[in-house]
């Protein structure tokens, strides 16, 4: 059991039946001193009934607390993204609230606020970090309900998908610098995210089963995807450096923290227009659908954890369909003339 300060305020910080539990008492040390003396006598005389006793603690706390639960147990931009809709946002909104007084009511009005300034999107990212942020407060034993679970997500506009044609991908390629033009033929190729790949480690490769597979992705939930012969020819003209175990490094070894600048510099010289690294993702699947990939393969590949997302690219699928049934119809147009009565003459 301890004291200690955050900012304007002091806290007790404290185990109970195996869970941390954490309060913000107020401006005073010595008061935090004496709420601790009071918890611990509590506990001795088995009065303490927990952490939700007295809903003393502020949503502050709680968001804190879930953050070092993002860090250690969510991917590195599942934690990114937690802190974005937390910090900022969402802390100095319910901030000084005690965390078993906001209501579903007070939720809706933060998103009636949110919708002045920012998308939908943003705003169902806020509310999914809220509504698991309360689902881990209900675990951990400090409220009884989830306010959140009631609040139902803004509509979005369908997202965008822009894809490159095989003509574009020749003109990037051919404007790349060489350790860029790595990186994006192996993401073209894989549709991997470019987290995803520029953490990827030669023991993540198998050139013999051609197999790439992603442990550092989006879900935290490892993938296995096929390398063909386009990226597997890439891969075997990739150096590997003496003193590093990652894929994708500078001269010293060290892994690229990022490659916006040189991938731009790329697109522009090429003349491409509205482009993004993401949606070198977008064309990697793009193309598999018009190829005549299904939707759970492709779902597969790219890691979505529902279908959801993937049907996206369903209409890519639809057109090249028409497309293929109207070959059809042009190969067999002489077929469907009007059949000639067969005359008792031809058996003569």
């Amino acid at each position: 059991m301890r004291t200690y300060k955050r900012g304007r305020y002091w806290y007790v910080d404290f185990t109970h039946k195996g869970r941390r539990i954490r309060r913000r008492i107020g401006r005073s040390k010595r008061l935090a001193e004496l709420a601790l003396k009071d918890i611990e006598v509590k506990v001795v005389k088995g009065e303490f009934l927990g952490a939700y006793e007295d809903r003393r603690l502020v949503f502050e706390e709680v968001a804190e607390e879930y953050l070092e639960f993002s860090e250690l147990r969510k991917a590195k931009s599942s934690y990114e993204r937690d802190i974005t809709s937390l910090r900022p946002n969402l802390i100095p909104h319910f901030g000084d609230e005690y965390i078993g007084n906001i209501s579903t009511k007070h939720i809706e009005q933060y998103v009636a606020k949110r919708r002045q300034r920012v998308s939908p999107a943003t705003i169902n990212r806020e509310l999914s970090c809220l509504k698991h942020l309360y689902t881990k407060a209900i675990e951990w034993g400090y409220v009884r309900e989830n306010p959140a679970k009631a609040v139902k997500k803004l509509k979005e506009p369908p997202g965008r998908v822009r894809y490159l044609q095989q003509e574009e991908i020749d003109a990037l390629l051919a404007h790349c610098s060489p350790h860029v033009r790595r990186i994006v033929v192996a993401a073209i190729h894989t549709g991997m995210r470019r987290s995803e790949l520029l953490s990827l480690k030669w023991q993540d490769v198998n050139l013999r089963q051609r197999t790439v597979t992603v442990r550092n992705s989006k879900n935290n939930e490892q993938r296995t995807i096929p390398i063909n012969s386009t990226l597997l020819q890439e891969l075997k003209k990739t150096p590997r450096h003496i003193r590093s175990d990652f894929l994708f490094c500078d001269s010293e070894g060290r892994p690229y923290g990022d490659i916006k600048k040189g991938f731009r510099g790329a697109v522009k010289r090429a003349g491409i227009e509205d482009f993004r690294f993401h949606d070198l993702r977008h064309t990697f699947a793009s193309h598999l659908m018009m190829g005549g990939a299904d939707l759970r393969t492709v779902q597969e590949l790219l890691g979505h954890k529902g279908l959801s997302m993937t049907m996206r690219y369903s209409h890519l699928s639809h057109k090249h369909l028409e497309g293929a049934v109207e070959s059809l119809a042009r190969q067999l147009l002489g077929t469907l003339d009007e059949p000639r009565v067969r005359d008792k003459s031809d058996d003569r």
